[in-house]
């Protein structure tokens, strides 16, 4: 069973959720929603494969892009992204949708 092993900070389960719902998406993004700096969360949840590289965003720099694995799916038991919980349900200041 995948969930026994592996444990998540509260820090690496919001940006595992930031990336869910925006995804794709690049550490500046997510750093600019949370606020503080993610290279460590990230690392993490790209060694437990719940989060993996999905190209380049076409800006200066050509930063990395974040998206969500089929291992994360497997995590919450989702058929897909679409089965998340929508933005609305949660009821958290933290993801504000872009109008």
């Amino acid at each position: 069973n995948i969930k026994g092993k592996i444990k998540l900070s509260q820090s690496a389960l919001t940006v595992l959720s930031i990336i869910a719902y925006k995804q794709p998406i690049t550490k500046a993004e997510i750093e600019d929603i949370r606020g503080v700096a993610s290279d460590n969360a990230i690392k993490i949840l790209l060694e437990k494969n719940l989060i993996e590289i999905v190209g380049r965003k076409d800006v200066v720099g050509k930063p990395l892009m974040y998206g969500t694995t089929s291992e994360f799916l497997k995590f919450f038991n989702l058929k897909s992204i679409k089965d998340l919980p929508q933005i609305t349900e949660l009821k958290s200041e933290e993801f504000v949708l872009d109008e």
